[in-house]
């Protein structure tokens, strides 16, 4: 008996390897926005097989303007999700326990992008001006600006009109709005391709203005990290997921290809992919995947400082909101 039992363990492990290994941990992602470039580091981490190497099925949930990637987690959808600081930090105030466990994107994006032709070249300027804003978390930072700078967004004449802006840039081509909101690496190259030149054009970057936070961040539900388990499922899936960004940041092109051999819209052009992996890849420069404690404080003290009905982020100091123990075992 003893024997059969070594045989048919034997014959267990020869199939196994066989098969490519026993049965992989299964880890569910939700991005933030569509398939496109500022994922880049997880499609290629998964082509290129580095969640495979760490015994990883990972699957990644495309985003997109329906889609809360802080809803979907807190309804059991994902494991791990990417979103903005500001909208984790928001989330967490409200009920979903959002823990960051790594910082891929080590600056940020975010731009306000404004018509010369309006008068506009300076924030002291915007006054009685219209501004395109994105929401859905996206709105945070605008506002900590614009009470930064004393401005109502009430639309009085002392103050500025808000445009709810639709992830595009129609309002600045159809000059509904002086300004919109875009990002480095996406919606300013659009406006380029608008017809509109650098000259054209007065940028402000949040991150220059002192508004600047965190984007694309990596948090998970603060209860899973209980879980012994699922904290070394993590440190493999950050360990590769910065395998991925590396790789990304060296092959910018390949990376592209990546993106749009996932896009299953086809939504994506090569060239636009391009030009978007050129600008993340400023973005996630200089990232370990440690998110930098100082960055972080400098988010929380932008919301805090622009408590208003106009901006219901966060009202309080958060706590327990980030963890180190998953990237100090990298």
């Amino acid at each position: 008996m003893k024997k059969l039992l070594v045989s048919l363990l034997a014959g267990a492990m020869t199939l196994a390897v066989a098969g490519g290994g026993f049965a992989q941990d299964k880890v569910t992602m939700q991005l933030k926005w569509v398939t496109q470039a500022q994922f880049a580091g997880y499609f290629v981490a998964k082509d290129k097989g580095f969640y495979t190497e760490e015994n990883l099925d990972v699957e990644i949930k495309p985003g997109g303007p329906d889609i809360a990637p802080e809803q979907v987690i807190a309804g059991g959808g994902a494991d791990v999700i990417t979103t903005w600081m500001a909208a984790a930090l928001a989330a967490r105030e409200r009920g979903v326990p959002l823990v960051n466990i790594a910082q891929p994107f080590k600056s940020s994006g975010l731009l306000l992008t404004c018509l010369k032709e309006t008068g506009i070249t300076s924030p002291a300027d915007f006054k009685g001006k219209t501004l395109g804003v994105w929401f859905f978390g996206n709105e945070y930072p605008f506002y900590a600006w614009m009470a930064k700078l004393g401005l109502p967004t009430d639309g009085s004449a002392d103050g500025v009109e808000v445009l709810k802006q639709g992830f595009n840039v129609d309002p600045l081509v159809q000059k509904q709005a002086a300004c919109i909101s875009t990002m480095t690496y996406n919606e300013y190259g659009q406006v380029l391709d608008a017809g509109f030149s650098p000259d054209d054009l007065v940028v402000f970057n949040y991150r220059d203005q002192g508004v600047g936070m965190l984007e694309d961040g990596l948090y998970v539900l603060e209860d899973k990290l209980k879980d012994p388990a699922f904290v070394d499922k993590m440190v493999r899936f950050v360990r590769a997921t910065m395998k991925g960004w590396e790789y990304a940041r060296a092959n910018p092109d390949e990376a592209a290809q990546i993106v749009i051999d996932n896009d299953e819209t086809g939504a994506q052009t090569l060239a636009h992919q391009r030009y978007m992996m050129g600008e993340i890849n400023k973005l996630t420069e200089g990232s370990t995947g440690a998110l930098d404690e100082a960055d972080y404080a400098q988010t929380v003290q932008t919301l805090l400082s622009a408590v208003s009905p106009d901006n219901p982020a966060i009202t309080k100091e958060p706590t327990g909101a980030f963890t180190h123990e998953i990237t100090d075992k990298l």
